[in-house]
This record gives C-alpha cells, structure tokens and sequence, in this order.
C-alpha cells in the first residue's frame, strides 16, 4: 500500500457566485454580483434553439462551440450533477463557463449505475467518464485532422479550441458535425493531474440559480396540465391493516374528484419472489385522495373515516429494547468475521473491558416529503420525480402494473434531501397504482406528518464490545450487534480495527419487526463509529497509553498486510488522523477547551475528526470540529468542502439529538415540533482539510458524518468526567451539568 501526499488542500468562504449553468432547456441566465451592473452583459442563450449534434448520451456540441453534458446520476445534494459534468469537460478539454449542465433520464442502455448511495456516484464513474470526455475530445481533433490534411498527433487543444503545428485553429463547433460522423476510436489518452484546468477547481452548483430564486427544479416543482394531485391515508400504526372506511364526508369536500383504494397490486408484489430489496412497504391497503390541490386532498384525508385491525403486534421502544437486550444475551449469532481464538484470549487476559452501546430508530427527515409523478397510458408510463433508484423504480413499476419495461420511460428531479430515504420506491409504487387505476396524470404527495409517521427508518441497534488485555496489549476485540430487521452489511467487519488485532470476532444477530427499515445515512457505520471509537478511548485509559498513539500503534500492525478482505490503508488513516492532530491543535487547546478524537474509515474514505467541547453555564458545547478527509484526487474543492460540513453537522446534530421511538405501533414524532433537529445556535464551527493526492477519488456523501459522533463523545468525556453509552447524548441534559469544574479534565 503506497503513502499518499499529505499537502493539505485548505477552503475558504468564496463571497461571489460564478456564471453557472442551468440544467434543464430554456432560457440561460448567468450572475455574478461584480459584474451584474455592467452594460455589456451577454445576451441569454435559449439553449433548445442551438443546433446540436450528439457525440454520445452525455456530450452534445452546438456549432458555436457550446457544450451540453448530461449528468446520469441522482442528484441528492452531493453535487454529482456539477462533479461528473466536470469530469467529463476535463477530458473534453472545454472551458467550464462554455458547459451547460442537464439532468440525464434513466438509461440503461448508454449509462451505468445510476443510483445515488452508498456515497459511490463518482467512484464507480471516474474512469467511464474520463474516457467518455476524451473520447469526444479525440474525434473531434480527428476531424480537424482530416480537414487539414495533417496526422492528428501534430494537433493541440486547449478550452476548445483545436491548433495545427502552423498556428492554424478551428473550434470545436467548426468540426461538430465532421467528427460525429467518425469511427469512436477504441484507445484515447487521458489527461495527467498536473494538466487539470478544471477538475481541482472550486465550481459553483450548476443549480444554485434555481435553488436560490425558488425556480421549478425539485419534485414537487413539476406539474404538467391536467395533472391531479393524491394523498394517501395509511396505518396510523406498524402491525395495523385497513379494515373499512367511509368517504361519504370526504368526497363532498371542495376540490376532490374521488376517493379510492389501491394495495391489491402491491400485495401481489409483496409476496413476488422476485421483488427488489428497494420495496419497503406495509402491506395494508390504502385510502387514496384523488383532488385538484394538495391542501384539498389533505384535507379531506382528515376526514375519512377508517377502521384498523391488528395485523402483528404492535410494538413499543420497551419492547424492542427487550428484544435486543435478549439477542446480545443469548449465543444465536452468525459470525461474519473471525481471526484467531478470541475465547482463549479473553480467558488470558489480564483485564477484560465490555460495554454496551445503543441507538433509536431514526427518520430521514427530508426537508422535501415524498412525492412523485406518475401518468400511465396504454402505450407507456410516464415517470418524474425524485428517487435514488431510478431503475429499481423503473423495473417494479413494470412488475406491478405488469407492463413491458420499454413502456417506461423515468425522469429524475433533484432532490430535497435523501440520506437513503429515498431508495426505497414505496412512494413511486403507490403514485402508479393509482395513476393506472385513475388514468389521469397525478402527483402522489406525502406531508411531513405522513413521512415522519409511516415512512422508512434508521433501525434501533445496539452493540457489545469486548476488548482482552494482556500484559498491556490488546489481545482479543468481540464486537457483537443485535439490530431491528438486519445487520451491518459484509464489508463492515473489514473495517479497523480488523488486522490490527490478533484475536478479532465479529457476530451479529437481529430481531425481524414490522416496521419498515432501511439504510439511513452511512448505514450502520453512523451509529457503530461512535460507538467503537468512544470504546477506544476506554482501552486507551484501561492501558494507561495516550489515546492516539494507541490508534497509530494498531494501525502500524496493519501496514504490510497480505490480507485482501482488509478494506482501509492503514497508512492513509494514520495519515489523516496525524493531520487531524496538527491542525486541531490537540493537546495544546487553551483552558477551558476539551477535545476529542477519533479515526474512522467508511464508504472507501478516510476520515480523522477532532471535537472542541467547552463549558458554558454549566452545560457543555460543541464549539468546533476539525476533520481531515482523504478521499482521492478532489474534483470539486468547494462542493467538497460542502460535503464535509454537512456530514459532521448531520453527525453531530443527530448523535446529539435524535431521538425517535414507538408506544403501540405509532411513531412517538410526526414533525419537527416534537422531533430534535440541530439548531443554528448549535452548529460548530467546522474546519475542514483534504489530503492532496492522485489517487483515484472515493465518496464524500456519508463519511465525515459517523466520526462526528465519537469525537464529542469523548470530547464531552474530557469535559464532564462523564461517558455515555446511549444515543442521543442529550435525552438527559441534566445529566451533562457540570457543577463543580474541579472534576474536569
């Protein structure tokens, strides 16, 4: 395993936008506050008026030199729609401020995974899109080359224009419709970091026009004429069915057309042997509002009268903590990994260390509820809106209404919020049941009560760590997991500290619930980074050795290793977590400041994280996070640097805060009145930096949001005295207050 650069790439606030392009036809309008006053501003580009050629289903060149690059992928808020265009127009070889920016549909002929999860949009597309830009780039100097009688290897390019060895140039609209007419040449050479004008360059969101100025772009933005509008009425409770209803008093109400019931498709569905692990649905029937507004349908959903009958038990938090106590306590395990003799070890040692961690259930909380578009016809089946599945969605669409797939055809909008909610369908399956059982253009839309209520949520877990001490060493390590409806998915048990432990087990168990479940940002590492680095911590003070130099001590055990299931480089990890020290200032922070730290590695990154905690009126607060992230070769600093706040904000805020439960089946929140958010107030300041290399990039979505939990764990540990072993940390502040600062330290 090679060592990387450990230059840091630093951010800074930039206080202009750039002209940036809209995805999506129609007018173009470019801003930039030091410009927006001056006479000589461009004419907008109305971009459905240029004349195109297409070099493939990502690249379209008009014959005055514009570019049109289509971004495949959901964009969620990750930046995918600004960062894989960029790739693309590196590649390419044109200037960004010549690039207009649309949302591609779902294709499975000409594009490739595209999904938004699982933070590996870019991952799995640098190469394809690199080569896809070069490609471009090469047919077109091909062209050139033909024209002027030359060897193409005489010709240069720059920003899109194409230069012979006599000074001679050609733009790239000059050969557009020469070079879509060539042979795709099989081997094109790719640019080298050190040519990069694009890709390393801080790019504004192609959308933030839209976003900025309330302009349609979400799902909830699209409409179309003649368009109706749905909500549906489910269970008020997990383990509940429908029995009855009376929509007498409903479909009197102003604005609605009528009142029907779907479920019987899904039912069918449900019980498919071939269904896609995105349909997480209850399997109830349902009551389906069909009116011309959202509020009149909302409306008299509220007045439907409905009956429910127990279909399974209808479950509480005690309950299921019961259950997961029970799993962990009992020997029903299934081992995913295991080295060495963890029993003997454990009976070896001299001290033998054993926590228990847990977590609630938790909602996604998209600041956009669910919503989709749906119009079915005898000849196709017209899908919009925001999912992160599109052809999941696609395929159990077809499935359910037992259609060809070819009839399908998916647009994606950008979406308000994901964080995994939104690659389960349920929403988009529903929307089609009830557009081909009305046969009229509807918006199926959720409120925020029916999201909160009845949606798809992070599962409670709860995890027993073991650690075996042996003439001061750590001997043996037993992580064992007991979760709602699941476990941690196989890659998990490679993660540190596996290979850095002789005597290492991983077994996990789960209790299988009604009520539906899925991943929630950085699935199960969200919860488990808290949890095994705050354990550290304790193996560090029960070995009375510093607390980083026993993560860079394990870490150096690794290095060399000819395990292939190992997933992280050790010394990319230590390196971080070495910078994360530095630039955090630990063990120099002034009096009054405690910190924590922690070193993490999910989702292909790297990811070291230290917390500033100091006391104010007797109650301790996060004051700021320093994190450290390597993630390859950066495309896009300033979208990056999003990421990275965003990440240990979501982190902080929800280790701190979130707390969600059941009494009888029923969600105890429904909105953001009795469900803890993060406050302004609250939020840290973040200090984020970047290990600079040329490796390939990795993703940046989820892996700065599970350190964040660990490092004010035990920077609050620092603080307070004090360690907690349960999420969220602040369902008892009292038990934070700090009264005599003499315990400190």
């Amino acid at each position: 395993m090679s060592t990387p650069s450990s230059s840091p790439i630093t951010f800074s606030r930039r206080n202009f936008i750039r002209t940036s392009s809209l995805a999506g036809g129609g007018l173009l309008i470019g801003f930039n506050l030091f410009t927006g006053c001056k006479s000589d501003v461009k004419p907008p580009i109305y971009l459905e008026d240029l004349n195109y050629n297409d070099f493939n289903a990502f690249i379209k060149i008009a014959k005055n030199g514009a570019v049109t690059i289509f971004s495949p992928n959901p964009e969620i808020g990750q930046g995918v729609k600004t960062a894989m265009p960029m790739i693309i127009a590196e590649e390419l070889d044109v200037a960004w401020d010549n690039v207009f920016v649309r949302q591609g549909a779902l294709d499975t002929e000409n594009y490739s995974r595209q999904v938004a999860g699982g933070s590996q949009s870019i991952r799995f597309s640098w190469d394809p899109l690199r080569q896809t830009g070069a490609t471009a780039r090469q047919m077109l100097v091909n062209a050139a080359a033909a024209r002027w009688g030359v060897d193409a290897s005489e010709l240069t390019v720059s920003e899109g224009v194409i230069t012979n060895a006599a000074g001679e140039t050609l733009g790239y609209g000059d050969v557009v419709d020469e070079a879509a007419k060539l042979e795709v040449p099989e081997e094109v050479k790719l640019k080298e970091p050190k040519d990069y004008k694009i890709i390393g360059t801080d790019q504004v969101n192609v959308d933030i026009d839209k976003i900025i100025t309330g302009k349609p772009l979400f799902g909830l933005d699209y409409k179309v004429e003649g368009m109706v509008y749905a909500a549906v009425l489910r269970p008020p409770a997990f383990g509940q069915e429908l029995e009855s209803f009376d929509a007498t008093e409903a479909k009197a109400m102003p604005g609605v057309i009528d009142v029907i019931s779907i479920g019987k498709k899904m039912q069918t569905l449900l019980g498919s042997e071939t269904r896609s692990w995105t349909v997480q649905m209850n399997p109830s029937e349902k009551v389906v509002v069909i009116a011309k507004t959202t509020w009149e349908a909302f409306k008299a959903k509220k007045a439907i009268k409905a009956k429910w009958k127990e279909a399974s038990t209808l479950e509480s938090t005690d309950f299921q903590d019961k259950k997961l106590n029970d799993l962990l306590d009992g020997k029903e395990f299934i081992t995913l990994r295991e080295d060495g003799d963890v029993t003997k070890a454990f009976a070896q040692a001299d001290t033998v260390l054993e926590r228990t961690y847990e977590s609630p259930f938790l909602p996604h909380n998209c600041m956009e509820p669910m919503n989709f578009f749906v119009d079915v016809t005898d000849e196709k089946i017209h899908l919009v809106g925001p999912i992160q599945t599109p052809e999941d969605a696609a395929n159990t669409v077809a499935e359910l209404l037992g259609r060809d797939i070819k009839d399908i055809h998916l647009e994606m909008t950008r979406q308000g919020g994901g964080f995994g909610r939104r690659l389960y369908g349920d929403f988009v399956y529903e929307a089609a049941e009830i557009a081909d059982a009305i046969r009229t253009p509807v918006k199926m839309v959720s409120s925020r009560e029916d999201d909160m209520t009845t949606g798809v949520y992070r599962p409670a877990i709860k995890y027993r760590i073991k650690a075996a001490i042996k003439d001061g060493e750590l001997t043996g390590y037993q992580l064992k997991e007991a979760a709602i409806n699941g476990n941690m998915y196989g890659l998990i048990p490679n993660f540190f500290p596996a290979g850095a432990v002789e005597n290492y087990r991983v077994d996990v168990a789960n209790y299988e619930s009604n009520i539906t479940t899925g991943a929630w940002r950085a699935p199960y590492t969200n919860f488990l980074a808290y949890a095994e680095q705050a354990f550290f911590d304790e193996i560090a003070e029960a070995m009375d050795v510093d607390k980083v130099q026993l993560r860079l001590d394990l870490l150096e055990k690794v290095k060399g290793t000819t395990d292939e299931r190992i997933e992280y480089d050790p010394e990319r990890l230590q390196a971080v977590l070495k910078m994360a020290v530095d630039k955090s200032g630990w063990g120099k922070a002034p009096e009054g400041t405690y910190q924590g730290v922690v070193a993490y590695y999910c989702h292909n990154s790297h990811v070291a994280e230290v917390a500033d905690v100091q006391i104010e009126d007797g109650m301790p607060v996060v004051k700021k996070v320093t994190c450290v992230v390597d993630c390859g070769i950066v495309i896009n600093p300033l979208g990056a640097k999003n990421q990275i706040e965003g990440g240990v904000i979501d982190g902080v805020g929800h280790a701190m805060y979130g707390q969600f439960g059941f009494k009888d089946g029923v969600p105890t929140s429904n909105n953001y009145d009795t469900y803890r958010l993060i406050r302004m107030k609250e939020v840290p300041v973040v200090d984020a930096y970047m290990i600079q290399n040329e490796l390939s990039p990795t993703g940046l979505g989820e892996p700065t949001l599970p350190p964040a939990g660990g490092a004010v764990a035990n920077a609050l540990k620092a603080a307070t005295g004090k360690r907690i072993y349960k999420q969220p940390f602040m369902e008892d502040p009292d038990f934070w207050r700090v009264e005599n600062k003499e315990i400190l330290g």
